[in-house]
């Protein structure tokens, strides 16, 4: 699938698998012949009950096999958040369409790369970036402007379900991996691996049906995107949020009952402010926020005692959905002494070397998996699926070490390891010794070309306040770690002076161009 392959949906020799197929779109009608009234989206003012999101994305599913769309054809979404944006998905998924959630942040050549990529027959696109579309040199596609074009392709479409006959390996959605030195990947992902993504978030997090999730973090990111169809999925209610704001997430948290309340790195700090200033009082939240090990400790405790809501170590990816490693919580207002994580359910995993042998406990190893949630491959990318899935497991280039208690600690991106004088360093060792100060906003260690040793680590640190300088940073360094792992300089920025993917990252490459020019310029 990852390559345009397709499987035939019929015709099993085993009736018995034939009766065991499930499509999202199949699931989502059956959900709304439950859930008529019950209200599936939110946004803004506008709402959508669950049988007026299955009627129009039925008629969606009309509209676009009238254009020539057919199963396995790929629809471009280049759209913010918006309720539409779940109308086209839930179409494809009906049609058997695959939705390409393009990222309206990226550059020119970035978004070119992405469309020209997968060859979309249809790309459904927001006016407002509808002239940075007429920039590019693309490959033939019909174009479906939100807005008024789009209504009326909806209204002069035919009525009555629409359900092709699908496999569930066949491709729902297409999510791009944020790049980091590259241009990015489109991460196949397919009916069967969303409906497990919606099982897990269920049974790993304990979110009752019905419940109410919150779509803010872009929905061209597997954050919004498999949560709100795992939410729809379930009978819950969808609230669509475009962006980090925190006046309308404030609201939210204030008068509804959530089972997870996403917070992603570089946007806890400011929400810590707005819960201050507005002193909300949470209806009541399950669990908040994510990936822990990138954020600092002291806010950790801080916005989860805001919250009243333990906060969620996870650790998972685009590829993978919420496993490897999501589920171990922080209790709220508890400043972490580690971050050790736990296994999720519903996988297997092994920490490997470079051979592939498995290494033993308390040795770092790259994280290998095998999971009803994985992804079925890169679009178009052969090569790099070869290597990433080689020996039957996919290999998520992550460094872990487990523990003898059978919790995992990580260590860091095996991409990201710094090679000094012979020694391996992994930047989020250091980084954790630093993050662990509370005068500390945000940090980061990247590497530096150096004449003797070949790299050496430097660390990016914003404060919080004033009162933090060089010296302080190497002192506690020095304590906590080995000689060699020493940062050999620290640079203050401002928080926002950092550069982020939209999952809120900091971008490593572009911090090391940047001490590439300055020792140029030297």
């Amino acid at each position: 699938m990852a390559g345009g392959e397709r499987r035939e949906a019929a015709g099993s020799l085993n009736p018995a698998l034939d009766a065991a197929r499930a499509s999202v779109g199949a699931l989502f009608r059956d959900r709304a012949r439950a859930c008529r009234s019950r209200t599936a989206l939110i946004d803004g003012a506008r709402q959508r009950t669950y049988a007026e999101l299955d009627a129009r994305s039925d008629r969606l599913a009309h509209a676009l096999a009238a254009r020539g769309v057919r199963r396995g054809d790929r629809v471009a979404l280049l759209a913010r958040n918006c309720l539409e944006y779940v109308e086209v998905e839930l179409a494809g998924a009906k049609l058997g369409a695959i939705t390409a959630a393009l990222n309206w942040r990226l550059a020119g050549r970035e978004l070119a790369h992405c469309i020209n990529l997968v060859e979309p027959r249809v790309v459904i696109v927001q006016p407002e970036f509808a002239p940075t579309l007429d920039g590019l040199d693309l490959c033939a596609h019909e174009r479906i402007m939100l807005g008024t074009q789009y209504e009326a392709a909806i209204e002069g479409a035919a009525a009555g379900a629409f359900q092709a006959a699908l496999d569930p390996e066949d491709g729902l959605v297409i999510l791009y991996t944020s790049g980091t030195t590259g241009l990015p990947k489109g991460a196949v992902i397919s009916h069967r691996a969303m409906i497990a993504r919606g099982l897990c978030f269920g049974a790993e997090l304990s979110i009752p049906p019905g419940d109410t999730f919150v779509a803010w973090p872009p929905l061209y990111h597997m954050a919004s995107t498999d949560q709100a169809l795992s939410t729809l999925l379930r009978g819950g209610t969808v609230v669509i949020v475009d962006g980090f704001q925190p006046g309308p997430l404030l609201d939210a948290i204030a008068q509804l009952r959530m089972g997870w309340f996403i917070l992603i790195p570089g946007m806890v700090e400011a929400m810590i402010e707005a819960l201050r200033a507005r002193r909300v009082q949470p209806a009541g939240i399950g669990c908040c926020g994510a990936m822990a090990d990138l954020v600092p400790r002291q806010q950790i405790a801080e916005v989860s005692a805001l919250l009243r809501a333990p906060y969620l170590n996870s650790f998972g990816s685009t590829e993978t959905g919420l496993p490897p490693a999501t589920g171990a919580l922080i209790p709220p207002g508890e400043v972490p002494q580690r971050l050790s994580k736990r296994q999720s359910a519903f996988c297997e995993i092994r920490l490997v070397d470079a051979e592939d042998n498995e290494v033993p406990d308390g040795t770092p190893g790259e994280l290998a998996i095998r999971a009803p949630t994985l992804f079925s491959g890169y679009w178009n990318a052969p090569e790099t699926n070869a290597q990433d899935f080689r020996n039957g497991w996919f290999h998520m280039g992550d460094v872990f070490r487990r523990n003898a208690d059978g919790t995992l600690d990580f260590v860091d991106r095996v991409k990201y390891m710094i090679k000094s004088g012979g020694e391996n360093i992994y930047p989020a060792e250091i980084e954790q010794v630093i993050l662990a100060d509370p005068r500390v906003a945000d940090a980061v260690v990247v590497r530096k070309t150096d004449a003797r040793w070949g790299e050496v680590p430097v660390a990016f640190v914003a404060r919080r306040g004033q009162g933090l300088n060089e010296a302080q940073i190497l002192a506690r360094c020095r304590e906590a770690l080995s000689g060699y792992k020493q940062p050999k300089a620290v640079h203050f920025i401002a928080l926002e002076e950092f550069p982020r993917s939209t999952s809120g990252k900091i971008q490593r490459h572009a911090l090391e161009a940047r001490l590439e020019q300055a020792k140029g310029e030297a």
